[in-house]
């Protein structure tokens, strides 16, 4: 009779909570992220305005030198009848480094295309030499050069790591070709790569966003894109608008970002409290 009258209880329990009725409270959205969410939409706008001031004058960025080279190195490569190797990182097409050396390689296969160089793409994940192919085939394209456009030349190198850069060392050493430009991300293989491109004398521009890396292209490469730098490098070649208002949109946000840490880093450190802004 316990086991049964507790047994009762239960399900008299169970049966209330299911019988009653629920109610919600009136919420459109999440107050506790409001900061985040004008945040979004005034980031949006700015990306919004700079756009359209793109599109109506040309805006100024910063003189990368390693971008003027470009035409430097294509013009070397004509006049002596040697290809420009473009080597891509180690990453899959799913890395940001990855994209953007994507878009750099776009805009390079249009302008070799416009020389009538013979450029080579070197790549480690099928996906990636894929994409390279119809990226470098849409840019021959768009130069009037179609038939100038060899599927052979956007070529799988290796899989592997040091099998990746001592296939591409070899190639080097065969080829030599007039410039070697290496975009992406990249390991220890870079210092590899780089000091046998230096030894056959080819010009040499590099650029990643692995810190660790940056040393030896800097010390082996006539110029190298440092960090942000290389996402910037698709904007800065091609002029396109969206590209332009969205670069200097995102310069706008970090500095605003940049100064907001320093006034509430001086206002933590003073002891100021500012209850507007949720400070305690």
């Amino acid at each position: 009779m316990h086991h049964l009258s507790h047994l009762i209880a239960a399900i008299a329990t169970l049966l209330l909570i299911l019988t009653t009725p629920a109610f919600g409270s009136d919420e459109w959205f999440d107050t506790e992220a409001l900061d985040n969410f004008l945040t979004a939409i005034a980031f949006s706008i700015l990306v919004i305005v700079y756009i359209s001031l793109a599109r109506r004058r040309d805006l100024t960025i910063r003189r990368l030198g390693g971008l003027e080279a470009l035409d430097e190195a294509l013009g070397r490569a004509t006049e002596m009848g040697k290809p420009v190797l473009f080597i891509h990182g180690l990453h899959d097409m799913n890395s940001v480094s990855t994209i953007a050396a994507v878009n750099v390689l776009s805009q390079l296969a249009r302008r070799a295309a416009e020389f009538g160089t013979h450029l080579m793409v070197a790549n480690r994940y099928p996906i990636v030499m894929s994409v390279s192919q119809e990226v470098v085939k849409e840019a021959f394209a768009d130069a009037g050069r179609p038939d100038a456009y060899n599927e052979q030349d956007i070529f799988f190198a290796a899989a592997d790591q040091f099998s990746y850069a001592a296939t591409l060392d070899g190639l080097i050493v065969r080829e030599e070709p007039a410039a070697n430009i290496m975009m992406g991300y990249f390991y220890a293989e870079s210092l590899l790569l780089a000091e046998t491109g230096a030894s056959t004398g080819a010009i040499q521009i590099a650029g990643t966003d692995a810190y660790t890396q940056l040393p030896f292209f800097i010390t082996t490469c006539d110029y190298t894109l440092m960090g942000e730098e290389l996402y910037a490098a698709s904007a800065y070649l091609s002029r396109d608008p969206k590209l332009l208002g969205s670069l200097k949109a995102q310069d706008i946000g970090k500095a605003a970002i940049t100064a907001l840490l320093i006034v509430g880093t001086f206002l933590a450190t003073f002891g100021i409290s500012l209850p507007f802004l949720g400070a305690s």
